[in-house]
């Protein structure tokens, strides 16, 4: 019987869960994957949830790619650099849809994110893991590059530059307790808390309303590309009196009883 590759949980107020659903895979993505992943996200950047978070059946994350689709060439090398071309720029998306969302999106790391399994959850707000994850940028290993669907822009800037190159030079895996000391991730906890603590840090950002959350999430990646600090500062202005045009700052400082 067939089972859905990924798994939407909207159970809890104001935070849905995307559960990749491939365990026998370790959740590598191959095209119906990709594509119940985009859909997922389609429907969640339409509903009321405030926080998402992104998780993996089983004991693995996202083993990156499913590497049972490599053979899939043809004779005509000009078709399949064209078929390639089409599938990479598609698998892509995961990182730039993410991005888009209108909802912080928390990576819930439980087991191996490898190869594009990291770059989804590079492709995440915030990042928690669990005792039992490791991570690589595995691409390298198997004949290909480790510049692939953001790893080469986001892992930098999560860890710096000079451990950028050595994660993707070599393809080794970093464990849990090296991710958490170098800030591939912001969280360790074991096993079975890491659904609770993800949860819990999702219903804390739920709490701070939805547009002055989204703007927050846009503004931080956009200042991230920012040129200059004076160019930051203006769009950070532009939101700040964007919210203060909804009359939000008023209502919840009166709420919380500062007027």
């Amino acid at each position: 019987m067939l089972q859905d590759p990924v798994l939407v949980d909207d159970t809890h107020p104001r935070v849905t869960v995307i559960r990749l659903n491939r365990p026998e895979r370790l959740n590598a993505f191959d095209d119906a994957a990709v594509d119940a992943f985009f859909a997922a996200l389609d429907r969640i950047g339409r509903s009321d949830a405030s926080a998402v978070i992104v998780t993996g059946e089983g004991r693995g994350f996202c083993a990156g790619f499913d590497l049972s689709a490599a053979a899939e060439t043809g004779e005509d090398p000009v078709a399949t650099a064209a078929y390639w071309t089409g599938r990479q720029e598609h698998f892509a998306q995961l990182v730039t849809r993410l991005r888009a969302l209108p909802q912080p999106v928390i990576a819930s790391v439980n087991g191996a994110a490898c190869g594009a399994g990291l770059g989804l959850a590079l492709g995440c707000d915030l990042r928690l893991c669990s005792d039992r994850a490791k991570f690589n940028a595995a691409f390298i290993k198997v004949g290909m590059t480790s510049c692939d669907i953001g790893v080469s822009y986001l892992l930098p800037r999560a860890v710096g530059t000079s451990r950028a190159f050595e994660m993707m030079l070599t393809g080794r895996m970093v464990d849990a307790e090296e991710a958490g000391r170098i800030g591939l991730v912001h969280r360790v906890t074991d096993a079975d808390g890491l659904m609770p603590a993800a949860l819990e840090l999702a219903e804390t950002i739920a709490e701070n309303g939805r547009l002055n959350t989204w703007l927050t999430k846009r503004g931080m990646w956009a200042n991230l590309e920012a040129g200059s600090l004076a160019a930051a500062i203006e769009l950070e202005n532009r939101s700040q009196i964007l919210m203060q045009g909804t009359g939000n700052l008023e209502r919840v400082a009166r709420a919380r009883g500062f007027l």
